[in-house]
């Protein structure tokens, strides 16, 4: 954030935006511009290059370089004196994200990150670009300083040169999106994608290839999924390597200092192979997803770890980043008072002037707070000792040892919270808030929590009132009272695929029929007729230099793969045979290049899983609060069906509607609450006890 003597300034254009990022810069004596018509007319007017800064509020290394760059008077006049600036927050707008970091990565032997800082000509095509540049000459490289001097003199001196360079790099970019490669896609590509992650696993530390290490969330959803298929749940079953891979990740992750073990939730990434350093950022989307794969883990495994952590990082969303609207905030800062970290760490004297010598002990030999601390002189707390031999070390009962510590943590919450807190950034994104809506709804049905579910049905209400457009469709963010920028496909995707959840969760048929609506605006607005997948921006999308289209999974899951997995499940709920074969298209856009290298596409596999299979299909019927109601959902929640689609009915709201056929002709049975378990909309006579249902056949596959 800005430094002191930046508050003294007068306010520039960014003091008029809504978003965090562009906020934290409003101050600077930069002559920023937001991306839009003003600054653009301006280039193309004077014949000046811009000058592109792209990157996000909770970004570490974007507020060392406002820090040391544009706070920086000297600086500012060069970047004012020959260059049009323009901030962008890349949360707002993933269509420039995407562009220019393509363009960076084309540029620097595939590098990027944040902040990214392109250099384009006023048609707006990059010629120059970088990530992170020290304001001086630094490590044999030149700093900004000298970048902005040298380009500025070469534009006046030799701009055909740079003109060419930008012609070549957008005809590159232009003919990378053009590029197609479909091609059926069998599940055999499953098993290969299992054995490239298996190729890079870290055996030791869990994840997949060294540091820095980013939570492999698609790829652990697959390996549970793999597994389950292909090894079933029997104990000393032939093939557990899967869950291997899938279980020392997942407790690495959640016993290193990259999870919150204070606060709960998760960071951003680890910085070492250890999980233990971690960038100190937390994203809603890391979180959201991380929640589900907990969920799911729990639910193949029974390992009442997978479910604290999950159970954890959900109510940490909802105690920390949950606005009064409704809607969830997008993340927090790495950074507080100035430093990496500050808000997380501890000493041993903090700990026991919060929890006295006894405890403090206990939590410090647990948790690897000592003397000269596990990073820059301070304790990140991850868990150095198991319950298992903690309890064993100071003669407690497990219970009594877990009692303790959880004390122990409520205590320390309580006092960290009196800290300056790391920088929040409160928007509301479309798309993340559909993913943190799916993992509530998810977390409710599998763990029984009707908090979560009523909290992913607030939050659903006030995403599709407050970013609705006036033509029905999306905004893509909202902060301050303000809706802004045009939705983008994970927002249609995400949302739609999070509201199949949320009705399949107990919440209300509504929810099922908004997620047909945003699918079929979906298809109508991004559907590629060429490839049969999707384009990230709209048909009547701003017109940018490219319109791209992407198929891997990057830090969030690809949403052309989420799109085609909603559409599956749409198809079920309605019986809709051309959902079902958008979603197949969908799915084989890139099906040449997922057959070479499937583990960069796990969340196209996720769908690809579930088109291979007969998902089992249940309806229940019966009073949504009635404990015989209940009873029966709590069977479906045990068992891990991940391709399973849920249809239920209150016979108290009237007849069935007739356009669901899972619920055609679905009736309670001598009057009490009954379960259909069918394939291909053919049933199983129904049930209406636990123990009947839970004996079911279908229920014993995936």
């Amino acid at each position: 954030m800005s430094g002191g003597a930046g508050h003294e300034r007068p306010p520039n254009r960014l003091a008029l935006t809504t978003s965090p990022y562009l906020l934290q810069h409003a101050r600077n004596p930069v002559d920023w511009y937001p991306w839009g018509p003003e600054a653009l007319s301006r280039a193309a007017a004077e014949d000046r290059p811009i000058l592109l800064s792209i990157g996000y509020a909770a970004c570490h290394w974007c507020h060392v370089m406002e820090r040391e760059s544009f706070e920086n008077d000297a600086i500012a006049e060069l970047m004012n004196r020959h260059y049009v600036c323009i901030k962008v927050d890349r949360e707002e707008r993933p269509d420039l994200d995407e562009i220019y970091m393509a363009a960076t990565q084309a540029m620097n032997r595939g590098q990027g990150g944040w902040p990214m800082t392109v250099f384009l000509t006023p048609e707006r095509r990059p010629f120059f670009a970088g990530t992170y540049f020290p304001p001086e000459d630094k490590w044999g490289r030149p700093g900004f300083r000298t970048m902005l001097d040298r380009i500025a003199e070469l534009w006046t001196a030799d701009r055909p040169a740079f003109l060419r360079r930008a012609q070549q790099l957008t005809e590159a970019l232009e003919e990378e999106a053009r590029t197609v490669a479909p091609g059926a896609i069998t599940p055999d590509a499953i098993g290969a994608a299992v054995q490239q992650l298996a190729q890079s696993f870290d055996s030791q530390y869990g994840g997949f290839g060294g540091a820095p290490k980013f939570p492999p969330t698609a790829a652990l959803r697959l390996l549970l999924r793999h597994h389950a298929r292909s090894s079933g749940f029997a104990a000393g079953s032939a093939d557990s390597r899967a869950l291997v891979l899938a279980r020392t990740t997942l407790d690495g992750m959640a016993r290193g200092g990259m999870y919150d073990q204070v606060g709960g939730g998760f960071h951003r990434y680890s910085t070492d192979e250890r999980w233990l350093a971690p960038h100190f950022e937390k994203m809603l989307y890391d979180n959201a997803g991380l929640a589900v794969a907990y969920v799911e883990a729990f639910q193949v495994t029974g390992d009442p770890f997978y479910r604290r952590i999950a159970t954890e990082t959900l109510d940490y969303i909802l105690r920390e980043m949950t606005g009064p609207e409704g809607g969830f905030w997008s993340s927090t800062d790495a950074d507080s008072e100035g430093e990496e970290g500050k808000f997380f760490v501890w000493t041993p004297a903090e700990v026991v002037a919060v929890l006295g010598d006894e405890d403090a002990g206990l939590f410090c030999r647990v948790y690897d707070i000592e003397e000269g601390g596990n990073w820059e002189g301070h304790g990140i707390p991850n868990v150095r000792l198991p319950d298992e031999a903690a309890a064993k070390l100071f003669g407690l009962e497990p219970e009594e040892l877990r009692r303790r510590l959880d004390a122990a943590r409520t205590k320390l919450h309580a006092a960290r919270a009196r800290r300056v807190p790391p920088g929040l950034d409160d928007k509301v994104l479309a798309g993340w808030n559909g993913m943190m809506i799916g993992a509530f709804a998810e977390g409710s049905r599998v763990l029984r929590k009707r908090t979560w579910l009523d909290a992913a049905e607030r939050a659903a209400e006030f995403v599709l009132s407050a970013l609705r457009r006036a033509d029905g469709g999306l905004h893509r963010a909202w902060r301050a009272g303000q809706a802004s920028h045009d939705a983008v496909l994970e927002d249609y995707a995400y949302l739609s695929d999070a509201l199949v959840d949320l009705y399949e969760a107990g919440g209300a048929e509504r929810w099922l029929r908004e997620a047909l609506g945003l699918a079929e605006r979906m298809l109508a607005d991004f559907a590629d007729a060429e490839t049969g997948g999707f384009f990230n921006t709209a048909k009547g999308h701003e017109a940018l230099i490219i319109r791209r289209r992407e198929g891997m999974d990057g830090a969030t899951p690809n949403p052309g793969a989420v799109a085609a997995r909603a559409l599956l499940r749409l198809a079920r709920h309605f019986d809709r045979a051309d959902l079902r074969t958008a979603a197949e298209r969908a799915t084989q856009a890139w099906g040449k290049v997922v057959v070479r290298f499937p583990r960069a596409f796990c969340t196209t596999l996720l769908a690809v899983d579930m088109q291979a299979s007969s998902p089992i299909e249940v309806a229940i019927v019966g009073a949504a609060a009635a404990p015989a109601t209940e009873a029966l959902e709590a069977v479906l929640a045990s068992r891990f069906l991940p391709n399973r689609v849920l249809a239920h009915h209150d016979p108290g709201a009237g007849p069935p509607p007739g356009d669901l056929p899972l619920l055609a002709g679905k009736t309670l049975v001598g009057g009490a609450p009954a379960a259909y378990v069918c394939r291909e909309y053919a049933c199983q006579a129904p049930v209406t006890t636990p123990d009947a249902l839970r004996s079911a056949p279908s229920l014993t596959g995936v």
